[in-house]
């Protein structure tokens, strides 16, 4: 059964795309005029992060039974990425949590969550509890500060999928940025890896009188050093990540001997918006090889979440474009990434290479751009309307008050038409929303080194 979707706006470019936030709110409409029964899910962390929904659904019954699975499969999902856990509490009818339990099971269509956010980042198994609405656990948080340390002689890196940035600072002065190709998607040797880590970081040492502590910045999930999940060791055999790979950035201190820090890039994206900008609470957005995201509340601080918004649901139109990593449909990375930039060149008229690679791809467009092509515009605007159709769906989970936007996708003429059509979405669509969103975006410099020189000023010096 469908739903009426009211969208004011079509996308030339991509005219079956269904925002996930309209649809969510056409459901709410449909449940607002018919029998409905009461709902509430909480998605829990060991450490107490608890994020809970708590709203009615349509009945659980006949036609409604799609629509129901839909919105809180869909809705759920987002959670895992966005504020992670291992526990799933569900109120309301039993049919619904066991279909939902079954779909997130080790065996179910989204295997790939339970193994990567239970088994790699929580240790175990999804755990699904079925229990009554007022024993549904309540949102709690545990924010904590990040970085913010200038003193000394720092090194940051900022790893990501097409290259490895980093910089060396003295005092919170910046004395060196370098950027250097490279490819570790599909790198089967961890040895190669941790030997391309080691050589910028020697680079950039190589410009200061000495290292008191170095601090990193990198796609994935990490936990006190640790890799829990990361794309940019997905080629690593799995009987190599435990042995040679969990542990690559602690193995840094045998040679370097100095406090080290290493957490997901999109914290430090979140954490250099709120220092270059001076404004909380911020959500940091890079679109880059994937779609990077981090947050900082009013206080400047980090909340814990997972923040994974490449995994997390955008699009719930049927047979969306699929994230080649988990298999599932109208995923962030889609949208937000050099990934959509390939997808969308065909449709905009653009043919290139048959297996050019994305980054080449992106860079092909970015000099169409510059020569004022109207193909080239037409890609970005339609990123833009991704993103203003987004954020309203964001802002559930998120403080949306304060938007930074960064990365290879953005440089250039770009990320200004980006965040254009971005405004333009907001202000037909959501106007009252509109008025509370500021948009921020660096310097083309911040853009592309930003995050290595935030990353410098992870780790205190002991």
């Amino acid at each position: 059964m469908s739903l009426n979707i009211e969208q004011k706006i079509t996308l030339d470019l991509d005219p079956a795309y269904r925002p996930a936030y309209l649809w969510n709110q056409a459901f709410r409409k449909k449940v607002s005029s018919e029998a409905s029964v009461g709902f509430a899910m909480a998605l829990a962390q060991s450490n107490g992060t608890v994020f809970t929904i708590s709203e009615d659904i349509l009945e659980h019954s006949d036609e409604n039974k799609a629509l129901n699975q839909q919105f809180v499969e869909r809705f759920l999902k987002a959670m895992l990425w966005m504020v992670g856990g291992n526990q799933i509490h569900i109120a309301g009818p039993k049919e619904l949590f066991e279909t939902i339990k079954n779909t997130y099971s080790a065996c179910g269509e989204r295997k790939f969550d339970n193994e990567l956010i239970g088994e790699k980042i929580y240790g175990s198994e999804l755990e699904f509890i079925h229990c009554e609405l007022a024993d549904v656990p309540k949102s709690s948080g545990n924010a904590q500060s990040l970085g913010g340390y200038t003193d000394g002689c720092r090194v940051g890196f900022d790893l990501g999928g097409s290259d490895r940035k980093c910089s060396a600072t003295i005092d919170g002065k910046v004395v060196h940025t370098e950027e250097v190709e490279w490819d570790p998607y599909f790198q089967n040797d961890p040895a190669w890896h941790l030997e391309g880590i080691k050589d910028s970081i020697r680079r950039a040492a190589a410009k200061l009188p000495r290292v008191d502590a170095i601090g990193g910045s990198a796609a994935g999930v990490y936990l006190d050093n640790q890799v829990k999940i990361a794309s940019l060791f997905r080629g690593i055999p799995e009987e190599d990540f435990d042995s040679k790979v969990k542990n690559i950035f602690i193995d840094l201190k045998a040679e370097w001997d100095v406090p080290i820090v290493v957490v997901n890039d999109g914290d430090v994206t979140a954490l250099n918006g709120a220092q270059s900008c001076g404004v909380t609470p911020c959500m940091g957005l890079a679109m880059g090889t994937s779609e990077a995201v981090g947050y900082v509340d009013k206080d400047a601080k980090i909340t814990g979440w997972l923040n994974e918004l490449a995994f997390a649901p955008v699009d719930y139109r049927e047979n969306g474009p699929v994230d080649e990593w988990s298999g599932d449909e109208g995923c962030g990375v889609q949208f937000f990434s050099q990934q959509a930039v390939a997808r969308l060149a065909p449709a905009a008229g653009l043919e290139f290479e048959k297996g050019m690679p994305f980054p080449e791809q992106l860079k092909e467009v970015q000099k169409l751009m510059k020569a004022n092509d109207p193909r080239a515009r037409k890609i970005y605007e339609t990123i833009g309307a991704y993103l203003g159709y987004s954020i309203p769906h964001y802002g559930e989970f998120y403080e949306m008050d304060n938007l930074l936007i960064l990365g290879r996708v953005t440089s250039g003429e770009g990320g200004e038409i980006i965040l254009e059509k971005a405004r333009e979405v907001l202000d037909l669509e959501f106007p009252e929303l509109s008025k509370t969103v500021s948009f921020h975006i660096p310097n083309e410099t911040d853009k592309r080194h930003g995050q290595a020189v935030t990353a410098a000023s992870l780790a205190p010096i002991n």
